[in-house]
């Protein structure tokens, strides 16, 4: 009898499809896994975060994530520079990589691809970096049967209260039982997602740990300056009675003042009237309690986004701006491998293992924004290779540019005479000297004493003359683009005795023997019709002076 191979997790655990039909982790009223949360961060001081912290280090977690969810309520600005890390990955285009080239490595990846277009997929992978604050997640998988079929229905985050790590190493990950016991996490049911802020034990990996410590000064900082500000930045209210007034009189007047506002009343005698007292120089007063605030903010920006500049106004300085802003997409490079190694390893391979069974490859999901491309420096080298006799599509450079391909009767846009343009001869007046060998001038001469100047004519129906130009300098550009190509073929024949040497001085004697054979011929042809073009292009300029 043959026995199948189990299918094992990554922990080594076989799989139970009847328990992958049903939720194990959803919430209970009144279970162990209740939605109801404390707050410890309540008269939250040293000693006290200091006890919270190494109870989770001792594999009790509970209280320190209470913590660090009321801190992402109470400080708004740990929850902007948190949210912006999360979202700026969470909102990322998802491809698709097929794990080989065959029909079925296509299937696979096409299967992913469409169950990625689900519009709730953004709000799940945010709850699935949830990690980045509290060093660990977890997401439970409602997998889809009702047709025979295995597809991930949906993706729900679940409490990580309601999870412990195993006694031994503090990193295996398991779950609350209904009687609160800890149990293994069943095999393809959930996401574990561990994005520690640095290397270590998950409890002691997440953000909130470092956040926690500037929340708390902060908000000692934040009473501080509300009791400064209630004290002192309100008029102080006296009192005053005349020296007939009784006793009774004093306490009415004395209750009148304190009921205006805060504690700060007094009583004096001199006919019972209340002036107000401003107190000067209330800004410099409070300066310290705000530089102390901001200071703890920007200490949580670089914890958080490894920067300042984009959560922080500051202009100028060394270490701003573009150089802030790559600081910040290497963190996000990093989480989107990470969220998408995950999710390659807890949803994809146990999807189609489920689906089609085991495979030798597995699609590959990959998270990444894509690069800007320097189109300026592209055009600068292209040019250059083109120039040098490089063959480039011309479509190819259509698309980097995103131009299309022009039809006909469009309008096309001509290269200016600055950009070398394709230049023709017009005939010149009858009894001219005409060019031997057939050379086409790139001007037009005229009779002598006519005010003749050379001109450039660009090719097109209308033939229309541009305006005059430095005849030397065109027939220069003229000969570098006409020679271009015989000078490649010789250097080619000389490359190709290079190859072929073993030393310098074989290569030497190889160029010396085989000189007379290399074929220049082409190469002569252009210098002959660049130096007839001279003569023309220096004879019109003659005239014209002569005219002049």
């Amino acid at each position: 009898m043959t026995i199948s191979p189990k299918i094992l997790d990554r922990w080594g655990r076989p799989i139970n499809r009847a328990e992958l039909r049903q939720e194990v982790a959803a919430p209970t009223f009144g279970g162990v896994r209740s939605p109801i949360s404390g707050y410890p961060a309540d008269g939250l001081n040293p000693l006290r975060l200091a006890s919270i912290l190494r109870e989770a280090d001792m594999g009790d977690p509970v209280r320190y994530l209470e913590l660090a969810e009321t801190i992402e309520e109470r400080d708004l600005h740990y929850l902007g520079v948190l949210g912006t890390r999360k979202r700026s990955v969470s909102q990322i285009e998802i491809t698709v990589k097929p794990g080989g080239e065959s029909a079925l490595d296509e299937e696979l990846a096409t299967m992913v691809r469409d169950w990625l277009q689900r519009d709730e997929l953004q709000d799940e992978l945010f709850n699935i970096l949830d990690a980045v604050g509290k060093g660990y997640s977890f997401t439970e998988i409602v997998w889809d049967t009702s047709a025979g079929q295995w597809r991930p229905e949906r993706l729900e985050f679940r409490d990580p209260r309601w999870f412990r790590f195993d006694r031994v190493g503090l990193s295996k990950p398991m779950m609350l039982d209904e009687l609160g016991q800890e149990a293994p996490l069943p095999a393809y049911k959930f996401i574990y997602n561990h994005m520690g802020a640095k290397s270590g034990l998950p409890l002691r990996s997440g953000l909130a740990r470092a956040a926690a410590w500037a929340w708390m000064f902060k908000a000692f900082t934040q009473r501080d300056w509300a009791i400064f500000t209630q004290t002192y930045g309100q008029p102080l209210r006296v009192g005053k009675f005349g020296p007939g007034s009784s006793e009774t009189d004093r306490d009415t007047l004395f209750r009148a003042v304190a009921n205006i506002a805060g504690d700060c009343a007094a009583i004096i005698p001199e006919s019972m009237q209340i002036d107000f007292v401003e107190t000067g120089n209330l800004g410099s007063s409070t300066e310290h309690y705000e530089r102390r605030s901001d200071w703890l903010d920007k200490q949580v920006s670089k914890a958080v986004l490894g920067q300042t500049a984009t959560t922080d106004a500051e202009t100028g300085g060394l270490g701003s701006g573009k150089e802030n802003r790559e600081v910040q997409e290497d963190i996000e490079r990093a989480d989107c491998k990470a969220l998408a190694a995950v999710l390659n390893r807890d949803l994809v391979q146990p999807w189609v293992i489920l689906e089609r069974g085991p495979q030798a490859r597995y699609p590959q999901i990959v998270i990444s924004r894509p690069e800007a491309e320097d189109l300026k420096a592209f055009s600068a080298a292209i040019g250059g290779l083109i120039d040098r006799g490089l063959t480039v599509r011309a479509q190819e450079v259509r698309d980097k540019f995103g131009l299309a391909t022009p039809k006909a009767g469009d309008e096309i846009l001509r290269p200016t005479a600055k950009s070398a343009p394709q230049l023709t001869l017009e005939a010149g007046d009858e009894g001219e000297a005409r060019p031997e060998r057939g050379v086409k001038y790139p001007f037009d001469t005229h009779e002598p004493n006519s005010g003749a100047t050379a001109h450039l004519q660009t090719k097109g129906p209308s033939a229309a003359r541009s305006a005059p130009l430095d005849p030397p300098a065109e027939v220069a550009a003229r000969l570098e683009t006409e020679a271009a190509p015989a000078m490649a073929a010789m250097l080619g024949q000389v490359e190709a005795m290079l190859e072929a040497a073993a030393d310098l001085a074989e290569f030497r004697e190889m160029v010396l023997a085989g000189f007379p054979e290399i074929d220049n011929s082409q190469l002569t042809e252009v210098m002959a019709q660049a130096f007839a073009a001279s003569f023309a292009a220096g004879r019109a300029m003659v005239e014209e002076e002569d005219g002049g």
